[in-house]
């Protein structure tokens, strides 16, 4: 690990398995996911086998998303969960830091003839939404990548109306014996082969790959939410922890 880049307070943050001013953290993961935007749907059927899929509806399915409710999709790049989201019938806004990847979004959302969608660059940590605007607030394998994760709930939590529900979706590490190592393994050495095999860019995979491991824990996160001031939280784990819902509510 290199040496930790300090911000003039001290503090540091962790960008893969490396500890960086949050500035930096903020510009490296803006530049990663410019890079891998116009490839982001391929790799994910790649490094998922297409799971990534079924995990993206059973997600909305815990939301479960009414017409004419007003939901904030964050992190939510090329429109997946909007997409299905906009199926039920709700009013959504998607955001994402990055301009590229809501350019992908767009682009998608106009060769499905998916109208009604608004399209919106946000930071997680400062959004311009008022408070209580939102019936449920999305973020879906986006959360891991946000520089000051517990500023990002708390927006989540702002923005809510009272009875407003959070939903997130974000990788772990698994505690399924077997399963734990070979998921190790293809983490570390898979995800950045295929990367610079698909998508030309082996160090973004490399990063992801590794925002995954320093992760916290599915109980850890839990606790977080707890501690923006969410009710009734729950986790629902797939495959060991590696893949997690977490939900709460404002009440």
């Amino acid at each position: 690990m290199s040496d930790p880049a300090r911000s003039p307070s001290g503090e540091t943050v962790s960008f893969g398995y490396e500890d960086v001013d949050p500035t930096e953290k903020t510009a490296r993961v803006g530049a990663v996911f410019s890079s891998v935007a116009s490839k982001y749907d391929i790799m994910n059927d790649a490094m998922s086998g297409g799971m990534h899929r079924l995990w993206k509806d059973r997600f909305v399915r815990r939301v479960k998303p009414q017409p004419g409710e007003s939901i904030l999709d964050m992190a939510g790049g090329t429109g997946d969960i909007a997409f299905r989201m906009a199926d039920c019938g709700a009013d959504v806004i998607v955001s994402d830091i990055n301009q590229d990847m809501l350019d992908v979004g767009v682009e998608r959302a106009m060769e499905r003839g998916i109208d009604g969608l608004v399209w919106s660059c946000q930071n997680a940590e400062e959004l311009t939404f008022t408070d209580r605007q939102f019936d449920a607030y999305t973020i879906v394998f986006g959360i891991r990548n946000v520089t000051h994760i517990d500023k990002a709930l708390a927006e989540a939590h702002r923005v809510l109306k009272y009875g407003g529900r959070f939903y997130c979706m974000e990788f772990s590490g698994t505690d399924w014996p077997g399963f734990r190592e070979v998921y190790d393994v293809y983490s570390h050495r898979l995800m950045p082969l295929m990367g610079k095999l698909i998508a030309n860019d082996e160090e973004s995979y490399r990063y992801l790959a590794e925002s995954i491991r320093r992760f916290p824990r599915p109980v850890e996160f839990e606790a977080m939410i707890k501690a923006a001031g969410f009710a009734q939280t729950r986790v629902e784990m797939i495959l060991g922890g590696a893949v997690n819902i977490h939900s709460g509510w404002k009440v």
